[in-house]
């Protein structure tokens, strides 16, 4: 009877200790991945920054002269620039156009079933598919739109808008609309779905119209749902790199550069491995800093995180 009572507290001490052990246990060959395909990687592009790395041979010990140097360069800040271009006119597009078809999808739209796999197709395709059909579509003189279009109507010259200095980046702003609006057109209405009915029967007791609904409980209700779709497509857009490499390279000239191609410009072009490097770095702590005053500002004011 003794060994009994002894042997209970060593069975529930052992188990307190598996209850501890075992969430450690069960995300610890994710967090092993992530390491080593994620932080080591990192770690080393932050050592490479701050050494002469040239040609493929990191050598002395620099300091801050890749940041200052990239700093002080004036590409680097047309990059900067073209991506907030980039980002300032196509996310806001995306958004409102993804917003209003999910309201109307989520209105008993007829054939909704066949509707919605179709309007996934652009964000399903592999970028090199959409940049090689858009610069068919978009090619001079003979191109789908650009010569029925655009040149009929002489509102571009017989040449690609993807050659032209002052319309390559809209054209790339216009292709980036296209593939992405239907992925948060589906994730808007993904959320309209999963909104609960209650309010919404009430409203309707109380005699509210569809504008009074819309600002008063699907806007709030959505709200955070907005707030990290339209986050990750904003960081998406700014580090586009595949429809402009295929598309434009970054050129005509440097009208289309982005960070993302900067960088890769430098690394596999210039041979610069350590500016670019610090580019990269430099990009990451401008949106982790971003990235956190936006979750406080939107914890503060939705109160939904």
């Amino acid at each position: 009877m003794t060994s009994i009572t002894e042997a209970m507290p060593a069975n529930a001490a052992r188990a307190s200790r598996e209850r501890f052990w075992y969430p450690y246990l069960l995300i610890a060959p994710t967090m092993i991945t992530l390491t080593l395909v994620s932080l080591v990687p990192f770690i080393y592009t932050v050592y490479l920054s701050f050494h002469a790395a040239k040609f493929g041979r990191v050598t002395d010990f620099i300091g801050f002269d890749n940041y200052l140097h990239l700093l002080s360069d004036t590409r680097f800040w047309n990059s900067i620039g073209v991506a907030l271009v980039f980002v300032g006119i196509a996310v806001p597009i995306e958004f409102m156009l993804g917003l209003v078809g999910a309201l109307v999808l989520n209105q008993h739209v007829k054939g909704r079933s066949i509707l919605i796999p179709l309007l996934f197709m652009p964000t399903m395709m592999a970028p090199i598919v959409v940049g090689l059909l858009w610069k068919i579509m978009l090619a001079g003189s003979w191109g789908l739109i650009s010569y029925n279009v655009l040149e009929r109507f002489h509102l571009i010259g017989q040449t690609s808008a993807f050659a032209s200095p002052g319309l390559a980046l809209y054209a790339l702003v216009f292709v980036d609309i296209w593939q992405w609006t239907p992925f948060m057109m589906l994730a808007f209405f993904a959320g309209l779905q999963a909104l609960p009915l209650g309010p919404y029967r009430a409203a309707a007791v109380d005699g509210a119209n569809g504008v009074q609904v819309f600002f008063h409980i699907t806007l709030p209700m959505l709200a955070p749902l907005l707030v990290v779709i339209g986050l990750l497509r904003l960081i998406d857009a700014f580090k586009v790199f595949d429809t402009v490499y295929i598309l434009t390279g970054g050129g005509p000239g440097i009208s289309t550069e982005t960070p993302s191609i900067l960088a890769n410009k430098m690394t596999f072009e210039f041979w610069n491995i350590g500016e670019a490097s610090a580019l990269a770095v430099l990009v990451w702590i401008a949106f982790f800093v971003f990235c956190n005053i936006f979750y406080q500002v939107a914890k503060k004011r939705l109160n939904a995180f």
